[in-house]
């Protein structure tokens, strides 16, 4: 079971890295609208991957930041997610 703090540093993680997929999404796939696809991704990883991500936020994006956003866009339940919210990768 997870207290308050452990929470807490999970929401502020996942805040972080919506940040830094949504500037790797908008990097990798121009022209797609970021949000539902950044949601989708977020979603989908599991908390280490989060935390990777969201270390980008500190200490800037490394080609490991972009392998795991693009593992995780890569996923067939992202995938389906990123389809569903109307969000087309072609």
């Amino acid at each position: 079971m997870s207290g308050p703090l452990e929470q807490s540093a999970e929401e502020i993680a996942r805040t972080q890295a919506k940040t830094v997929v949504n500037g790797v999404v908008a990097q990798k796939l121009p022209g797609v609208n970021a949000a539902p696809v950044t949601d989708c991704i977020i979603d989908n990883a599991e908390l280490s991957e989060i935390y990777t991500i969201a270390k980008g936020a500190v200490v800037g994006v490394t080609d490991e930041t972009v392998s795991t956003v693009m593992g995780v866009a890569q996923r067939p339940e992202t995938v389906r997610c990123i389809a569903q919210n109307g969000a087309s990768l072609l």
